[in-house]
This record gives structure tokens, sequence and C-alpha cells, in this order.
């Protein structure tokens, strides 16, 4: 990937779907990692993002055997443009289970990880998510609307000012469930819910102590479809920020 990393020609980037990019770097690297991912663990399977964009029905059966969650660049857009907030992401399950999880960012070659049980670590650091507060005034996050329904997109923009500050985010889901088990943030709400995009950050960030849930308050499992989920960094300020959005996003 860093070959690549501001180096990209015209032609080197394409757009895959309505606001989503895809570079050769994402296709290659997720070509290179596949087979290894994959033999590292015999008899798993690797369900990498580009590979479902060709083939959706590679989702299918995740709740059953071992299997990998790859994300070869997460943060394409920001890759593309050139700026450094991009990470690649990896979930190891078993039965639809996340057993582990790791969150490279490869421009500051730092590695977060996390074990099923055993905790989270950050460059071989324990990581531990500080005390946060549960007040939603008191609360700094994510407002992720863009694939919101206008009516829903409208109900949480217009409850924003319940919260102490709020940004759209930050192109990167990788860095953002780093920064809130890390406690630079409170909260991000996501609408869409890619396992990729998300299995490996919701671990890290459960077993760093914080809290990852649907808008019910659901675990987050693979092989649920449905939109919608919160991460926060404690189950306190989980409770707070949904007290916050209310019927919003019922």
């Amino acid at each position: 990937m860093l070959p690549r990393y501001q180096r990209l020609a015209a032609g080197e980037v394409e757009e895959k779907s309505p606001g989503e990019l895809v570079t050769v770097a994402d296709r290659e690297a997720e070509a290179w990692l596949t087979p290894r991912l994959a033999a590292l663990v015999p008899g798993s399977r690797v369900v990498g993002e580009e590979a479902v964009e060709a083939d959706p029905s590679l989702l299918e059966g995740l709740e059953g055997g071992v299997a990998w969650l790859l994300d070869p660049v997460d943060g394409t857009s920001n890759f593309a443009r050139g700026e450094a907030r991009f990470a690649m992401m990896a979930a190891l399950l078993r039965d639809g289970e996340a057993l582990a999880a790791w969150i490279l960012d490869p421009v500051t070659d730092t590695l977060a990880a996390a074990e099923k049980g055993s905790g989270a670590m950050l460059d071989g650091e324990r990581l531990r998510v500080p005390g946060a507060p549960a007040e939603a005034a008191s609360l700094d996050g994510a407002l992720h609307c863009t694939f919101m329904p206008a009516p829903v997109r409208a109900a949480v923009e217009a409850r924003a000012g319940r919260f102490g500050t709020t940004f759209g985010g930050l192109g990167c889901a990788g860095h953002e469930y780093r920064d809130l088990a890390m406690g630079r943030r409170h909260f991000s709400i996501y609408w869409r819910t890619h396992p990729w995009d998300h299995v490996p950050g919701a671990l890290l960030l459960m077993e760093a102590g914080g809290h990852c849930a649907r808008l019910d308050g659901a675990p987050y499992v693979v092989g649920d479809g449905r939109v919608g989920l919160l991460g926060a960094a404690s189950p306190g300020a989980w409770r707070a920020v949904r007290e916050a959005l209310g019927d919003a996003v019922e």
C-alpha cells in the first residue's frame, strides 16, 4: 500500500458505487493478503470488502465455521486524496463470533489489536478507555448521517446540540474506533454497518472497556443486516447518547 500512497494515478481510482471509491491499492492489498490469511488457519475462508463487491454471496454463512474479515484500505477516500487517515483492518471469526481483531495505521506503523476475553493492546501496551462523562452535554463524538434516510438524518442533526461537540466523522472507522478506545472522543453513531468496517473496531472498543451495540441495545453480531450502530467510551456514555437521540433513530 505505502508505495501507492500519495502516488496514485488518475486511472488508479474508481467510483465503485455512488460516493464509494476503490483504488488499485485496495485490490492489490486484498489479493496479496487473502491467501496468506487463509493459510494461517487451515480451513478458514477470507471475506474481503472488494471480493464482496464482486460477489455479495460471500457474506452468506459467516455464522458458521472459521472466517477472516478483511478491509484492505479502510478510509479509501482519504487514501485517494493523499490524506493520512486510513487503516488496514482484519478480524478472525468462529461461528460468527469475533475472536481477534487488528487495526493497523500504515503511515505511523501503529497496531491496535484485541482478543476476545483477553483485552486490547496498542503497540504491545494494554489499552483501556479512560473514564467518560455520563451526561450527553459533556460528550464529544461523530454523527455519521450521510447514509441515513432524509427524515432520520434531519432528526439526528436537530439533536446535535444536546451533545458537547459533534462532527461528521474522520472517513475511517479504524481511526475512529481507536480514538474511542484511547479516550480521544466519546462516541460515534453509524448507519451502515458492513462487518469489515465495524467488527474489528467493535471488538477493540469492547475489550478496551467501551461499549458498542445496535441502537435498540442488542449486541452487534455478524449476519444481522440491520442498520444503526453506536460505539461509546463507556456503557454510561452509550446510554446518555442513546437517550439524547431519543426517537430520532427508532
